[in-house]
């Protein structure tokens, strides 16, 4: 395996202090999109957790949710009790996780997000999710996505 890229190795940090076995895997190619994930694991796109970051009512925060459907921002707003939601510009993205779009982990952010997890996710025995680069990704249970996030399950589409 090569050397993992710095923000993975923060990922993996987070993952060794939660308690949470998974290790993160360098890809080839870039996995910035759930289909190029799912391609490149060889796992169904619904088994995909993306990280995206969205602003509620003036305030970033991370949904994880499955790479099988698109989210539903009324569903989305009604979830997490926002009057406003929507999605995140780059710079916020940035700003916010320290990650750049299409490696935004779970975990490894400067400061903890307010996290949500779609419950469509449960469904998978493995899912897998971005490790803090592009040409990162790590296996995770729900269960321990639940655990390493702190993350609250909610239904997005």
């Amino acid at each position: 395996m090569s050397a993992l890229p710095e923000r993975s190795r923060l990922v993996q940090q987070h993952l060794r202090e939660a308690g949470v076995e998974s290790e993160i895997r360098v890809l080839p190619d870039s996995a910035r999109t759930a289909a190029e994930a799912a391609a490149a694991i060889r796992c169904d796109v619904a088994a995909i957790a993306n990280s995206l970051v969205f602003v509620a009512d003036g305030t970033p925060v991370l949904v994880m949710t499955s790479g099988g459907h698109r989210v539903d921002l009324e569903v989305l707003a009604r979830s997490v009790g926002a009057d406003a939601i929507g999605m995140a510009p780059a710079s916020v993205v940035r700003e916010a996780t320290g990650q750049a779009i299409g490696g935004v982990a779970p975990v490894g952010h400067p400061a903890r997000l307010r996290t949500y997890i779609d419950d469509a996710l449960s469904e998978h025995p493995e899912i897998w999710a971005a490790a803090g680069h592009p040409h990162t990704v790590m296996p995770l249970t729900f269960e321990s996505l639940k655990v390493l996030t702190d993350g609250e399950v909610i239904a997005v589409a």
